[in-house]
């Protein structure tokens, strides 16, 4: 950005910078950064704006699902216990703050669901989660009970998807080949009657194997 580090303290100090305070250090998220850059129109590199050339590899959804795990019988009776509940299951990196994670979760909740209609909700900030993470992962929560979040079809929620990514490219992929997976009818039938885990992972592979097939035809 082309600025000394005491300007940056002050710009957060004075409410400039969008930032969050978590114990004794200041976290800022990528993407309201670069919102913020752009609003202020700051004459900053180009190079801001680019993901690391290693985000350009293609995500799979049966991997993610891997490194995220799948749960089962999570409790909770409302929103608030619910993300607090999935928080707590999440496979994190050490030194990642499980209340900040939440705080975000709740705050986009109390804005605007992220239930998307036949049970199922998609828990996110308003930006992607990006953390020091080496590839990306997906949670999947099944609830003990369902619980309300409004949706707009009215359907309780029963089964909760949670990404987190180490860029915003690979985020983008990633919610792409879950709302893939979420149009076709055999990963919805696994996730409606919640399946094994060897079961949703066997689907996510397929689904994995038609997007690569499908990517390479549009290549040639």
């Amino acid at each position: 950005m082309g600025v000394s580090d005491k300007t940056v303290y002050r710009w957060i100090k004075d409410g400039v910078i969008p930032a969050y305070r978590v114990h004794d250090q200041y976290r800022v998220n990528r993407m309201e950064l670069l919102e913020w850059v752009t609003s202020q129109k700051m004459a900053v590199s180009e190079e801001i704006f680019n993901e690391p050339a290693e985000s350009q590899e293609t995500v799979s959804l049966a991997h993610a699902l891997e490194a995220g795990g799948i749960s089962y019988r999570v409790e909770g009776t409302d929103k608030p216990s619910v993300l607090r509940a999935i928080v707590e299951v999440m496979r994190l990196p050490d030194g990642v703050e499980r209340e900040f994670i939440f705080r975000v979760l709740l705050s986009r909740e109390n804005v605007c669901s992220t239930a998307i209609g036949g049970g199922i909700a998609i828990p996110h900030p308003r930006n992607p989660i990006v953390l020091h993470v080496t590839r990306p992962s997906v949670t999947l929560c099944f609830l003990e009970n369902p619980v309300e979040f409004g949706a707009m079809d009215g359907q309780p929620v029963q089964a909760l998807f949670t990404l987190v990514s180490p860029t915003v490219h690979h985020h983008l992929q990633l919610l792409s080949r879950l709302s893939f997976a979420l149009h076709d009818e055999g990963f919805k039938s696994v996730i409606a009657n919640p399946g094994t885990r060897e079961v949703i992972l066997t689907e996510a592979r397929r689904l994995d194997g038609l997007l690569d097939e499908r990517n390479r035809s549009v290549a040639e």
